[in-house]
């Protein structure tokens, strides 16, 4: 009897440390093979040599759960998803036996991490497939804003003349010389470290705010650390963002501290959409105290010039959050999250 109860206690034991967690996944001769999904996207040619051996793959293509087939709510046990959906806790709750999130990219702002583990939902990116793409990227913002290429360019594809040097003097009007100006970098990540390099060869003065970062990091860069957001804001020319988004930081650059920036800074966002309050961006840019702004992501995306804060705002460069993108990241980072998906998969097989 007291052996029966001693079972009864460990295995009344055992079902609380479970508690929450989704039914185990069944995989070998005598049950299909785990069902994964592709949310918002529908090419797996990347995806399905990698899982083949551990999972069906499909796609949804889907911008939202409402779109998705109610098989892959019911039968999904991994989700592979771009940054284009957003799951949210009630979203969360409709697939029933959903055990794995795979973010193809950085961040997990589009996932509600506390309900998925809630959920019972293992969570996890790929944060370093397309560093040298966004660095990249940010930094042809950066020197577009200073050099105004966007806007030359516009202006000669409108029929302006540029013969004389007071008609290039016209056209160029605003562009900058770089050296000695100083960037300010928040985030000293991956990311932040690769423009930071990146901006020192163009004779850039390089600043960064990061309170996560431990110390002596700046020493082996050869970059000065700010102790404060304020400092940062207060010494740069041209602020670049390059940190995660989350509750504490949402609108980090609003009215407030865009009156705490350089009179005609510059402004680049390749991080995350959220960080920027647009509607005081958009008041300062008509106002000059900003002198330009390049985004790469927006509060809401898609991104459109025809609605929202930003549609009148002048000195301004829009991309559709595609500073990840190149064919070589974009494989790169599809592989590596698939091939965490089947390592997770498999695992969670084993502990059944």
């Amino acid at each position: 009897m007291a052996l029966m109860d001693k079972h009864k206690v460990k295995r009344q034991r055992l079902d609380r440390i479970c508690e929450g967690i989704r039914p185990p996944i069944l995989n070998g001769p005598l049950h299909p093979r785990p069902l994964v999904a592709l949310l918002d996207g529908r090419d797996c040619t990347v995806e399905m040599p990698v899982l083949k051996d551990v999972a069906t793959v499909a796609f949804c293509d889907a911008q939202s759960t409402q779109e998705i087939h109610e098989k892959v709510l019911n039968e999904a046990v991994g989700a592979l998803m771009y940054h284009t959906i957003t799951l949210s806790r009630d979203d969360l709750d409709k697939f029933k036996g959903l055990r794995i999130i795979v973010r193809i990219g950085s961040g997990f702002d589009n996932v509600d991490i506390k309900a998925a583990a809630e959920l019972g939902i293992a969570v996890c990116n790929v944060p370093a497939s397309s560093v040298e793409e966004t660095a990249d990227t940010a930094l042809c913002l950066i020197l577009n804003l200073y050099r105004r290429v966007t806007w030359m360019h516009q202006a000669l594809r409108e029929g302006t003349r540029a013969s004389s040097v007071e008609q290039i003097r016209e056209v160029a009007g605003g562009a900058a010389r770089i050296r000695g100006e100083t960037l300010g970098i928040i985030g000293l990540g991956r990311a932040g470290q690769a423009v930071a390099l990146r901006a020192k060869v163009f004779g850039f003065s390089v600043i960064f705010y990061d309170p996560y970062l431990p110390d002596g990091v700046e020493r082996s860069l050869g970059l000065q650390r700010m102790l404060t957001l304020q400092d940062l804001l207060m010494h740069s020319d041209c602020v670049s963002l390059h940190c995660s988004l989350n509750e504490h930081n949402h609108h980090l650059i609003n009215d407030f501290t865009i009156k705490q920036m350089r009179q005609g800074a510059f402004l680049v966002n390749t991080a995350r959409g959220g960080l920027v309050d647009e509607k005081a961006l958009a008041q300062a840019l008509k106002e000059g105290r900003i002198r330009g702004a390049a985004l790469d992501v927006h509060e809401t995306e898609p991104f459109s010039f025809s609605q929202g804060a930003l549609k009148d705002a002048p000195n301004l460069i829009c991309t559709p959050h595609s500073a990840w993108y190149s064919e070589q990241a974009s494989v790169e980072a599809r592989e590596e999250a698939a091939g965490r998906c089947a390592e997770l998969l498999k695992d969670a097989s084993q502990t059944v």
